[in-house]
């Protein structure tokens, strides 16, 4: 299961919007063995297409340093689809490396209002899908029953 701050899950919905027609990625890093999403990193699409995304590897290198330095790791890896449903491609899942990561999907295809945006999570090990549940705490919670790790995160598109 998936435990994430409302704050989290809405900077994922924006960024994706912001950058519909395109798809959006990004990350969300925590604690080293925590499971705890607390730091959004919205990351530029490299391939600025609307059918398919890649982490520029210029940014890719700096975001994964910096995690190692804070002593984090990629809790969630995010991205959005803008013309199909949330769930991994064929592509995604060939590319899904993490093995720790929750695999977060954002459906856009319904930006023009007339629908509600999918949010799906999945877990990808070796080549295999597994859909999770996703709790969403209430802004001001995180997992601990503390104060919301989003509030100090970097930047939101």
């Amino acid at each position: 299961m998936l435990t994430i701050g409302q704050a989290i899950r809405d900077a994922i919905i924006d960024h994706a919007r912001a950058d519909h027609p395109d798809e959006a990625c990004g990350v969300v890093a925590g604690p080293i063995g925590s499971d705890r999403p607390a730091r959004f990193v919205p990351m530029a699409n490299a391939e600025r297409s609307p059918t398919f995304y890649r982490f520029d590897s210029g940014e890719q290198l700096r975001v994964w340093r910096e995690m190692d330095d804070r002593d984090e790791e990629p809790v969630i890896i995010y991205h959005s689809h803008t013309a199909t449903e949330a769930y991994p491609s064929r592509t995604d899942i060939s590319y899904a490396s993490e093995p720790n990561a929750h695999y977060v999907l954002v459906s856009t295809r319904d930006a023009d209002g007339l629908g509600e945006f999918q949010f799906r999570s999945f877990r990808v090990l070796d080549g295999v899908v597994s859909e999770e549940e996703i709790a969403v705490l209430p802004e001001g919670a995180d997992a601990d029953g503390g104060a919301d790790a989003a509030s100090g995160a970097g930047p939101v598109a």
